[in-house]
């Protein structure tokens, strides 16, 4: 099976990222960084297709496409121990996050950038309900999604149950708990981040060691589920860094 993926940043990275790409399509007269994925390509013997770009508005269904798109095999999902197996290649302590019902799949390609900048060894993703890696979230992502690891699973309660078992520490991201500033991160973590508006599920919520919370100083007491994730994911790196 194959999908188109669009935009600069993301056809890039899935050519140097190692991704399958069957061909390459760029829009006549393309120019700047265009010609340099194209370069790209060619280095790597993928064959490169020229069109109208009226024609890629048609096949993009209208959306922003920048020029570039590319025809790639479907999106390969690992396992937890294959994201248990990086940490421990690294040498480091496992750095996790796993999405309670993320559904919007920008915050799903906020939430992947944010996490292969900060570090994150790899991300869990349900099944059901929940966005999947899709071109729209590669785009989003700008190309992150070739690099972090990302696993799904049918039971986002039941993976916390195997990282326990595996010395992994879960704090789940939600009001009515400590300051996140006060907790050890530096130890096996994994933060588990709620969907929009609804935050992290009860049952869920109750399988986690701690709550960790973000402090509010102003008339809105939430953040945006990317956002929350990225004050966390940074507050990990921050700790991790110091301990150094």
């Amino acid at each position: 099976m194959s999908e188109t993926i669009t935009g600069r940043n993301a056809v890039m990275e899935a050519i140097r990222g190692g991704r399958s790409v069957e061909r390459l399509i760029l829009a006549r007269g393309a120019e700047g960084s265009a010609r340099k994925i194209e370069e790209a390509a060619k280095k790597k013997g993928i064959p490169v297709r020229y069109e109208e770009r009226s024609r890629m508005d048609r096949e993009n269904g209208g959306k922003n496409h920048q020029g570039v798109m590319a025809v790639v095999s479907d999106y390969s999902y690992c396992t937890i121990e294959d994201i248990l197996r990086r940490a421990e290649e690294k040498e480091e302590a496992p750095f996790i996050i796993l999405l309670d019902g993320i559904e919007d799949p920008h915050n799903l390609g906020a939430i992947m950038r944010t996490a292969e900048c900060a570090g994150v060894h790899g991300i869990v993703i349900p099944k059901r309900r929940a966005a999947q890696v899709t071109d729209t979230v590669a785009k989003t992502s700008a190309g992150a999604v070739e690099y972090l690891l990302c696993a799904r699973t049918s039971n986002i309660g039941n993976e916390i149950d195997r990282l326990k078992k595996k010395g992994v520490w879960t704090a789940a991201c939600d009001m009515g708990g400590e300051v996140c500033y006060n907790h050890d991160f530096t130890v096996p973590t994994a933060l588990v981040i709620g969907g929009e508006g609804t935050g992290v599920g009860r049952l869920v919520r109750e399988k986690c060691d701690f709550i960790a919370s973000i402090p509010m100083k102003g008339s809105i007491n939430s953040l945006n589920a990317s956002n929350a994730a990225a004050v966390l994911m940074y507050e990990v790196l921050r700790q991790r860094t110091l301990k150094l």
